[in-house]
């Protein structure tokens, strides 16, 4: 498995996961409490700490902080894009009236309240990659202190 290709197939994983833990908070009814989706945080650092740890064990001493980093990063940010339009898709073929339960006075008031919505959870994954990336990273990184 090539260097370029792990980051991606972390990144579908993790989506699944993350579109498997949607739907069965769906199937539960609680889709809608926000406070829900604090789990993603979760799931999407798993992806990307196994990302990183992987290609850290098999690069090996050639590890550079640049490898791992961009692969945290393509992990997230390709989980992200396909949950987002899963997200999209759902909220907008599967179940109309989603986004109406999700907040009632956000989306009256506000006419492209779908796509704010749909903003913010891309957002929202895509910050969470980059902080969780570079706490991870601190983990993985090589030290310069030649101290023992």
């Amino acid at each position: 498995m090539s260097i370029r290709t792990l980051p991606i197939r972390f990144g579908l994983v993790t989506a699944a996961v993350l579109i498997a833990y949607f739907l069965i908070l769906s199937l539960m009814g609680k889709h809608t409490n926000i406070f829900y989706s604090l789990f993603n945080g979760v799931i999407t650092g798993f992806g990307i700490h196994e990302t990183i740890k992987y290609i850290k064990i098999r690069e090996g001493n050639n590890f550079s902080y640049g490898d791992g980093f961009k692969s945290g990063l393509i992990t997230g940010f390709v989980a992200t894009l396909l949950f987002t339009l899963f997200f999209a898709f759902y909220a907008t073929e599967l179940n109309t009236v989603f986004l109406e339960k999700l907040s009632d006075v956000w989306a009256k008031d506000y006419g492209n309240f779908k796509a704010i919505v749909f903003f913010t959870v891309a957002i929202m994954g895509m910050a969470t990659t980059v902080v969780l990336t570079l706490a991870f990273m601190q983990l993985y990184k090589t030290t310069n202190n030649n101290r023992k």
